[in-house]
C-alpha cells in the first residue's frame, strides 16, 4: 500500500505545485471584516480557492461561515484531525522574489505562506486525495480543518470546535520535524502610555513607527523628528556608528525635518535570536540623544535599560528557562508613538514548566516603574505531551521510515494549533537543519520536500486512522 499511496502522490505532483502557486499568490493577510467574511477579502478567496481544490479534487468539503473550513475522508465516529491555516503574516520588506508571485527558482517555490501553512496545508489535502483512491478503509474520519487566523487570535480555530466536533487526536503540519511534543506558553501584549509632552528643547515633535506583527522579529523602523538642529543629529548619528560599527541606521534632512530609518534582519517571533530587532536598535539610539521631553526621555531610558538588544527578558527580571523548552523569549513587534500616545506590542514565548501567573507577575514587576498600562492582547498555554505517548509514537514511527532519522521528539517556542486540543501535537514540515524562513523574507518551500510532507502525512493518515 505504501509504493501506491507513493506512486500515487508523485503522478499528482505537478497538480500539488501548481495548487500551493494557486493559494500563495491570494495575500491572505487579516484585513477588515465583511458579511460572511470575518477576516476580510484575502482570507476568504484563499479559504473559498483551498476549498474549492478540494472540490476538484472529489473531496467531501465545508465552509463554516468563513471562520475555516474542513476537508473529509473516511468513516467511524471518531475524527482524527489534521490542522493547518491559510492566513499569513505581513509579508515585510526586501524580497529577493515577489511575494505573492510564488514563483519557482532552483526547485523551491518562493512566497508568503509557502511554508507557514499554505504549502503543508496543501501537502495534507493531497494526502487525503491518496488515502481516499487507495480504498484502504479507515476506522475514523480524517478531516484536514483550515483555519483563517491563527497568525492574529486564532478566533477561527475556536468557532470552528464550538461549531463543529471536536477531533479525537490531531496533528499540525506547522512547525518541523520530527514531533513536536512541547510548545511554550505564548503571551502578547501592549504597552501603552500617553504623555503629556515629547518635545524638549531641540524638537518640537517626534513620531516613531515600526514592525508588522507582535509575532514577527521587525526588520524596519523609523523616527521623523521635527527640529531646528538637524545637523546636531547628525553629528550624533556618526559618533555613535564610530562607537557601534555595526548599527544600521540612516538619516535624512529635509529643512527642519529628519527621518531615522532603522534596518533589521525579519524572524519568526518565537525565534528572536535568528533575527536583528529594528525597533530596539532605534530605541537605544535614541536613548543616548538626551533632547527629548524628561517623559520620553525617561521611556527611552528604560527601554534601552530594561529591553535593550536582549530577547530573553533577563534585564526586566522576566529570565526563565527549563530542560524541557529551554529559555523565554522576549520579543517587541510593534511600536507606535503618535500625537503624544505610546504603544508597544511584546510577545513572549515561555517555558512549559513555567506558570502563566508566575510569568505575568514577573512582568508587571518588571514595568511598574514606567506606570504603563498593561493590556494583554492574547495567551495560549504551553503544549506538553509525553515522548511516549501513543500519538507521539505512531507519528514517530511514520517519520523514521521516511527519512531514517532517530533523532528524539523535540520541543519549540511557536504555536500551533495543537494546542487548541487535548491530544494533538505539531508534524513537520520543516526537517532538521532547514533554515527557518516563516515570517521572514524570501519564504519558500523545497518542492521535493513538498512532495515527501504529502507522502509522510498520507501514511500518519492510516496510521492514525486504519482500522
Amino acid at each position: 500500500m505504501k509504493d501506491f499511496i507513493d506512486s500515487k502522490i508523485d503522478e499528482m505532483k505537478d497538480e500539488i505545485v501548481e495548487s500551493v502557486q494557486e493559494i500563495v499568490r491570494i495575500k491572505s493577510v487579516e484585513g477588515e471584516p465583511d458579511e460572511n467574511k470575518p477576516f476580510g477579502e484575502g482570507v476568504n478567496q484563499c479559504l473559498e480557492a483551498t476549498l474549492a481544490i478540494a472540490e476538484r479534487l472529489g473531496l467531501k468539503n465545508k465552509n463554516i461561515d468563513g471562520y475555516a473550513g474542513h476537508v473529509e475522508i473516511g468513516e467511524g465516529e471518531e475524527i482524527l484531525g489534521i490542522l493547518c491555516h491559510l492566513d499569513v503574516v505581513p509579508e515585510g520588506s526586501n524580497w529577493t522574489y515577489p511575494p505573492y508571485g510564488a514563483e519557482i527558482h532552483d526547485g523551491k517555490i518562493y512566497g508568503r505562506g509557502t511554508i507557514d501553512n499554505k504549502g503543508p496545508a496543501i501537502a495534507a489535502l493531497y494526502a487525503l486525495k491518496a488515502v481516499q483512491d487507495s480504498g484502504i478503509k479507515l476506522n475514523k474520519r480524517v478531516r484536514l480543518i483550515l483555519g483563517t487566523n491563527e497568525e492574529s487570535g486564532w478566533g477561527c480555530i475556536n468557532y470552528y470546535l464550538k461549531k463543529e466536533e471536536t477531533p479525537a487526536l490531531a496533528f499540525s503540519p506547522d512547525a518541523e520535524f520530527p514531533v513536536i511534543h512541547g510548545e511554550k506558553g505564548i503571551l502578547t501584549f501592549i504597552l501603552k502610555k500617553s504623555l503629556s509632552r515629547v518635545e524638549g528643547e531641540k524638537i518640537t515633535s517626534i513620531e516613531i513607527q515600526g514592525g508588522n506583527a507582535a509575532n514577527m522579529v521587525p526588520d524596519y523602523c523609523q523616527a521623523i523628528i521635527e527640529t531646528a538642529y538637524p545637523d546636531l543629529f547628525l553629528e550624533a548619528l556618526a559618533g555613535y556608528r564610530e562607537k557601534n560599527p555595526d548599527v544600521k541606521l540612516e538619516m535624512e534632512k529635509n529643512n527642519k525635518r529628519l527621518l531615522i530609518k532603522s534596518y533589521g534582519v525579519s524572524a519568526h517571533g518565537s525565534l528572536p535570536e535568528d533575527g536583528y530587532n529594528a525597533i530596539s536598535q532605534l530605541m537605544v539610539f535614541l536613548a543616548e540623544l538626551d533632547v527629548f521631553s524628561p517623559e520620553l526621555q525617561e521611556i527611552l531610558s528604560f527601554y534601552k535599560n530594561k529591553i535593550g538588544l536582549e530577547y530573553n527578558g533577563e534585564s526586566l527580571g522576566c529570565r526563565l528557562e527549563d530542560e524541557v523548552s529551554g529559555p523565554l523569549t522576549f520579543n517587541v513587534g510593534t511600536i507606535s508613538l503618535k500625537d503624544k500616545e505610546l504603544s508597544i506590542t511584546i510577545n513572549i514565548r515561555y517555558p512549559v514548566t513555567s506558570a502563566y501567573d508566575e510569568v505575568k507577575a514577573l512582568l508587571l514587576k518588571g514595568i511598574k516603574e514606567m506606570d504603563f498600562l498593561y493590556e494583554e492582547i492574547s495567551h495560549q498555554l504551553p503544549l506538553y505531551v509525553e515522548k511516549d505517548h501513543p500519538l507521539v509514537e505512531k507519528l514517530m514511527q511514520v517519520y523514521q521510515k521516511y527519512t531514517g532519522d532517530m533523532r528524539e521528539p523535540i520541543t519549540i517556542g511557536g504555536g500551533t494549533y495543537a494546542r487548541a486540543l487535548d491530544n494533538a501535537v505539531a508534524f513537520g514540515p520543516l526537517f532538521p537543519g532547514q533554515e527557518e524562513l516563516a515570517h521572514q523574507k524570501d519564504e519558500y518551500i523545497g518542492i521535493d520536500d513538498l512532495i515527501l510532507n504529502t507522502k509522510i502525512y498520507a501514511a500518519a493518515i492510516i496510521e492514525l486512522a486504519k482500522g
